[in-house]
């Protein structure tokens, strides 16, 4: 449903600028949640915690779908990290910049 529709239809209008995506991790919290907060705002932003942030490509796609279609985000924000137990001896550099522009391209494919 476009934002004309939902007008239409008498349908608040539900509008975040991004999606941030990250591994669930508790060490990251401190670090992350005032970085995102100064680059997106208090409010202008939904997030989702997993498991090796962008190791599981399909169900990172499945929010990111639900995040365009409910609240017609317009950025997705990928983090990985360093030492990553959901990565296990495979979290090298190398992998993990792999994942991030490979998830990032295939994003960017679905959603222009």
């Amino acid at each position: 449903m476009t934002q004309k529709d939902a007008v239409r239809k008498n349908k608040p209008v539900i509008h975040c600028d991004a999606l941030v995506v990250h591994c669930m991790d508790y060490r990251l919290q401190k670090f992350l949640q005032p970085w995102i907060t100064i680059r997106f705002g208090y409010d202008n932003f939904d997030i989702i915690s997993l498991a090796g942030g962008v190791h599981d490509y399909e169900m990172v796609l499945k929010y990111v779908e639900l995040a365009v279609r409910i609240h017609s985000i317009e950025t997705v924000c990928l983090i990985n990290h360093e030492d990553c137990r959901a990565y296990g001896r495979d979290g090298t550099y190398k992998r993990h910049r792999h994942d991030l522009l490979d998830a990032s391209s295939k994003i960017h494919a679905l959603f222009p």
